[in-house]
C-alpha cells in the first residue's frame, strides 16, 4: 500500500509518497482554475498505481471559493425578526478610527434572507411552532429565488433541532441544505449563522470538486484533511465544507509536530512560508484548536487549528507607493506568472527574486526539479524596484524587501507567543514551506531564539502531514451549566450523546469502535464573562484548579467568581495510517555553475560531516536553507537540519 499526501498551494501542488517506510517527494505547479489537473499530472509523474494507493488531500478550493466571492447562491432561513442577523453581525468596525468607512456588502443579500416560525426559548421550550401553510409559502418563495443552497439557522436549535429538521425536510432534494444544528450546535446566533452560511455557500462547489476528484482517482480511496487536523471521507467533507477552510495549513502543523517530536523538540513555533502566504503557530505538546478563527472578514466558529496567517510569501510582490514607501505583499505573483526568476514572464520583484539577488537562493538552482532560477530576470526586477525607491541598487532594494518581509513574519510570530504571555526563547523554531528555510535564522534572531529546525521534506511538509494525520471528528455542543452542578454521570451521558454521530460516521468509514480514542474538553469561563478557555475534562475539581491557573497565565489575574461550563467538546480519533516515516532522499544534483557568493552544500552530504558554519546555503530537491552568519547547521539522524545560534563572543 502506498500512502500519498497531496497539498494544493497557491504556487505549487506538493506530493509525498510513503511505501515500505520510505518517502518520495514531488512538486507540480498548481493549476488554480482546475486544481485536479496538477494532482493528476503529479500522480502520473510519480508513476502511482492507484490500485495500491490511499490518498489524503488538503484542498484550497473552499477557501478560494469564499475569498474570491464565487460561492453558491444561498438562501438564509431564520426566525421572525432575525433576517438581518448576518448583516448586523457584532457591529464591530474593522478600523476603529476610520471616520468614513466604506460599506461592506452583507454576506447574504436581503432578498435572500427569509423568516419563519419555529421559535424556541433559551430553555428549549417552544414559543412558536411552525405553521404548515407558512412553511409551504417559504418553500414556494425559495423556489422562485432559484438558489443552489439553503442555510437554516433557527434560535436555540442546539437545544432542540426539530424545527430546523422540519424546514429541511420540506425542501427539494436538488438543493444543498445545511442546518446550524449539524454544523455548529453552539450558542451565539451570529457565529452559528455565519458558519451555517459558509457551509452552504461553499458546499456545492466543494461537493462537485470532490466528486470529480474522487472519480478521477478511483480506485484509490480519498481522504480529505479538515481544518481541525483530522481527515474524513469525501462525502462527509463535502457536507461539512466549512471544516475545510484551513485544510492545507492544518496538514503543515501535523507534519511539523510529527518530525519535531521525533527529533526531540516537543515545544515548537512553526513557520510555514509558501508562495502566497505565511502561517505561524505554537505547539506545546498537542496542536491547539480554536473556535474563534477567521477567514477574510468572517468568523469561523467550527474547530480549526490555532494559527495566524499573513499575506507574505515567497511570491509576495514588492511595490512602491506614491509617497515612495516600500510595501511587500499581500498581493502575490501566484503560480502564473510567478516570480520573475521563474522565467514565466513575471517582471515585478518578489521576495523570492530578492533572495536570488542576495545570493541566498542560487541562480541556476532547479526548484522542485522543474523551475530553473533565472538570476538575470530577478536582478532586472529588483533594479526596477531600486529605481522606484530613489536610485537604490538591485542589492539594496533586495535587502529592503527581505527585511520588510522578515519584520511582517516576526510580528506574526510575536502574536502567537509574546502577545499571549509565552516566551519564544523556550521553543524551537520549525521552518518549512518552499521559502521557510531562507528566513528562519533572521526570524529566530528577531525573537531571541537560539535553536531552529529545517525538517526533512520541509518543502512539502504539509503533504507529509496529510500522510501521518489521523482520521477523526471534532464535535461540540453548548451546555451552559455551572461547573459545580455537573457530576461525572451527567457529563458521561452528554459525551455519549455528542459522540454518537461521530462514532457512526467513523464506523461507516471502516474504523472499528475499539480502535478509536476519545478525549473530552470543556470551554469554561467565570460567570458573566463572554469568552472562555478550553481545558481537558477530568472532573469538576481538576477543571476549576486548572481554569484559575490558566486564566491568571493568560490575563494576569484570577477572580473569586463561580465557574461556568459553556461548551462540551469531544475529539474522536482513529489510528494513524502510518506510524513512522523514514528520512526523505534529500540532496539531488547541484548544478556546477550555481551563481552565488556563498558555499552551497547538498543536505544529504552533510550527514557525513559534523556540521558547518554560516554563511552557507544548504539545498535539497525541494527546499533551500540559508545558514546566516553566526549560525551553525548539522543534519540529525532523521535528516532534519538543526540550526543553532553561536553564543555571543
Amino acid at each position: 500500500m502506498q500512502l500519498i499526501g497531496i497539498d494544493t498551494g497557491g504556487t505549487f501542488t506538493d506530493f509525498v509518497v510513503v511505501a515500505d517506510g520510505r518517502l518520495r517527494v514531488h512538486k507540480e505547479l498548481s493549476t488554480p482554475a482546475a486544481p485536479e489537473q496538477a494532482i493528476l499530472a503529479g500522480l502520473a509523474a510519480l508513476g502511482i498505481d492507484r490500485t495500491t494507493a490511499r490518498i489524503v488531500h488538503g484542498s484550497t478550493v473552499a477557501t478560494n471559493t469564499l475569498l474570491e466571492g464565487k460561492g453558491a447562491r444561498t438562501v438564509f432561513v431564520t426566525n421572525h425578526g432575525f433576517a438581518d442577523t448576518l448583516t448586523i453581525g457584532r457591529q464591530a468596525r474593522p478600523a476603529l478610527y476610520e471616520l468614513c468607512p466604506l460599506p461592506e456588502p452583507p454576506p447574504v443579500a436581503p432578498e435572500l434572507c427569509l423568516e419563519i416560525g419555529g421559535r424556541l426559548a433559551a430553555d428549549g421550550s417552544v414559543i412558536e411552532a411552525i405553521d404548515v401553510a407558512e412553511l409551504a409559502r417559504l418553500v414556494e418563495t425559495i423556489g422562485t429565488l432559484e438558489p443552489q443552497a439553503v442555510a437554516i439557522s433557527l434560535l436555540f436549535s442546539f437545544l432542540d433541532d426539530r424545527f430546523e429538521r422540519q424546514v429541511a425536510a420540506a425542501l427539494p432534494g436538488t438543493l444543498f441544505v445545511t442546518r446550524s444544528s449539524e454544523v455548529l450546535p453552539e450558542q451565539r446566533e451570529y457565529e452559528r449563522g455565519i458558519a451555517t452560511w459558509l457551509n452552504a455557500t461553499t458546499g456545492p462547489v466543494m461537493r462537485r470538486y470532490l466528486e470529480r476528484l474522487a472519480a478521477e482517482l478511483a480506485p484509490a480511496p480519498l481522504g480529505v484533511m479538515q481544518s481541525s487536523g483530522v481527515t474524513a471521507e469525501p462525502d462527509y467533507a463535502a457536507r461539512r465544507a466549512v471544516n475545510l477552510l484551513l485544510s492545507g495549513p492544518a496538514g503543515g502543523l501535523i507534519g511539523a509536530r510529527h518530525v519535531a517530536t521525533a527529533a526531540g523538540h516537543p515545544r515548537i513555533l512553526t513557520f510555514d512560508m509558501g508562495g502566497t502566504s505565511t502561517d505561524v503557530a505554537l505547539i506545546d505538546g498537542d496542536i491547539a484548536l480554536t473556535s474563534e478563527g477567521r477567514i477574510g472578514r468572517y468568523p469561523v466558529g467550527v474547530p480549526m487549528v490555532d494559527m495566524h496567517t499573513i499575506g507574505a510569501g515567497g511570491g509576495s510582490l514588492a511595490s512602491v507607493d506614491a509617497a515612495g514607501v516600500l510595501h511587500v505583499g499581500p498581493q502575490s505573483a501566484g503560480a502564473s506568472p510567478g516570480p520573475a526568476c521563474y522565467g514565466q514572464g513575471g517582471t515585478t520583484a518578489t521576495v523570492t527574486d530578492a533572495n536570488v539577488v542576495l545570493g541566498r537562493l542560487p541562480a541556476g538552482l532547479r526548484l522542485g526539479g522543474r523551475v530553473v532560477l533565472d538570476g538575470a530576470a530577478a536582478r532586472a526586477a529588483l533594479a526596477l524596484l531600486g529605481t522606484a525607491l530613489g536610485g537604490l541598487s538591485a542589492e539594496e532594494a533586495a535587502a529592503g524587501v527581505v527585511a520588510m518581509a522578515n519584520e511582517h513574519m516576526a510580528q506574526a510570530l510575536r502574536v502567537i507567543s509574546v502577545e499571549r504571555g509565552i516566551d519564544p526563547r523556550d521553543f524551537t523554531l520549525v521552518a518549512f514551506g518552499g521559502a521557510g528555510g531562507l528566513h528562519v535564522c533572521a526570524l529566530a534572531e528577531a525573537l531571541g531564539m537560539r535553536r531552529a529546525l529545517a525538517p526533512t521534506a520541509a518543502g512539502v511538509l504539509s503533504a507529509l502531514g496529510m500522510v501521518v494525520a489521523r482520521p477523526g471528528r471534532r464535535l461540540s455542543r453548548t451546555v451552559r451549566r455551572a461547573l459545580d452542578e455537573l457530576d461525572a454521570a451527567e457529563v458521561a451521558a452528554l459525551v455519549a450523546e455528542i459522540a454518537a454521530p461521530g462514532l457512526a460516521a467513523l464506523a461507516r468509514e471502516g474504523h472499528a469502535r475499539e480502535t478509536l480514542s476519545q478525549a473530552v474538553a470543556v470551554d469554561v469561563c467565570y460567570a458573566g464573562q463572554s469568552f472562555a478557555l478550553t481545558l481537558s475534562w477530568a472532573d469538576a475539581g481538576a477543571v476549576a484548579t486548572a481554569f484559575h491557573a490558566a486564566h491568571e497565565a493568560r490575563y494576569g489575574h484570577r477572580l473569586d467568581l463561580p465557574i461556568e461550563v459553556v461548551n462540551l467538546r469531544v475529539a474522536l480519533d482513529a489510528p494513524a495510517p502510518t506510524a513512522a516515516v523514514a528520512a526523505a532522499a534529500a540532496g539531488g544534483d547541484l548544478a556546477a555553475d550555481l551563481a552565488t557568493r556563498y558555499p552551497v552544500h547538498a543536505r544529504a552530504a552533510l550527514a557525513d560531516r559534523g556540521g558547518l558554519d554560516g554563511p552557507a546555503i544548504v539545498c535539497d530537491d525541494i527546499a533551500t536553507t540559508w545558514v546566516a552568519p553566526g549560525w551553525t547547521a548539522a543534519v540529525d539522524t532523521a535528516g532534519n537540519l538543526l540550526l543553532e545560534r553561536s553564543p555571543p563572543a
